[in-house]
């Protein structure tokens, strides 16, 4: 692994780019084992671990597909780039009745080349569906999105992640979590990066207290170590399942602030929480931030949960 973090070509609410530095000082060497992620998303984090195995999958399709395609071979660098140069012309010409007529097109064809576009051509950074499974972000207004020096920023974007997955031995699946954990096993890593609960509703399929609550009992069970992203807190309030649920594991907090999404509720610093069920080689990990708490916990959790587990200060 290198110190320099590598930025994916997919955007979207919620990327770990600049955190990625703070959870590779947490991650375990993966031996033998496999790499896994049930919430894929940008795949920010994987493709700066790079592990030489990993299973990476996602309940959106649209991901899915398009870093498989990048995996077989469908999606290169160089059509990358011919297909952007030849779709930003037209919107640079047309504004934004193009864009609408490639969402259109997308959601009935379901193109990777045309979700990336809509990702980059989109408002915010936004990645959102309607609840038919229809891609519904609006435009970003800026017809002049694709200008040569953006292109070829995206174009390096794809040929980095194309090399790490060459290079490795990466399987891509479409499926719900539950499905994923099952097929962890004990020498496995773990990392759990889903929806942020309370916080962000524009998800491909959502995320409630029911499928919070169904994680934390898959989790609970699995036997390998794992490693859970998700907020504590923001200027506002709390994240109750912290208490209710996480808090229960070994927990490093830091403040981050997130540029992209829609709501300006979405775009405040929040507390950012890794939630472990092992320790870390380095216990005392080195933050830029002056907030860095480490909760002492067990290995499996404790029910209920123990208040006398004290928060230390590194």
């Amino acid at each position: 692994m290198t110190d320099k973090v590598g930025v994916p070509p997919i955007k979207s609410q919620g990327i770990k780019t600049k955190l990625v530095p703070w959870i590779k000082a947490v991650v375990p060497a993966v031996g033998a084992g496999t790499w896994i992620e049930p919430f894929l998303g940008t795949g920010a984090v994987a493709f700066n671990i790079a592990p030489r195995r990993a299973l990476l999958c996602d309940s959106n399709p649209h991901l899915i597909r398009f870093y498989a395609g990048i995996a077989q071979g469908g999606i290169t660098p160089e059509r990358v780039g011919a297909y952007l140069a030849r779709e930003g012309a037209l919107l640079a010409a047309r504004g934004e009745e193009h864009y609408y007529r490639v969402r259109d097109r997308f959601n009935t064809g379901f193109s990777p080349l045309d979700f990336l576009f809509l990702n980059r051509a989109g408002f915010n950074g936004m990645v959102r569906f309607n609840r038919k499974g229809g891609y519904n972000t609006p435009f970003c207004r800026k017809p002049q999105r694709f200008a040569p020096a953006y292109i070829t920023k995206i174009v390096n974007q794809v040929a980095w992640v194309s090399r790490i997955i060459q290079a490795n031995q990466y399987q891509f699946r479409c499926q719900d979590f539950t499905a994923t954990l099952a097929q962890a096993g004990s020498g496995d890593i773990v990392y759990c990066d889903p929806p942020y609960i309370d916080r962000h509703g524009d998800y491909y399929n959502g995320w409630d207290a029911a499928l919070e609550y169904r994680l934390f009992e898959r989790l609970a069970d699995y036997g390998g170590r794992f490693i859970l992203s998700t907020w504590q807190r923001n200027d506002y309030r709390e994240n109750g399942y912290m208490a209710t649920l996480w808090s229960r594991y070994r927990v490093l907090t830091r403040r981050h602030f997130y540029h992209v999404g829609g709501r300006q509720e979405n775009r405040n610093p929040v507390t950012e929480a890794l939630v472990l069920n092992f320790a870390p080689d380095n216990q005392v990990i080195a933050l830029p931030e002056p907030e860095r708490i480490f909760r002492e916990g067990g290995s499996k959790p404790l029910l209920p949960p123990d208040p006398s587990i004290p928060l230390h200060e590194d």
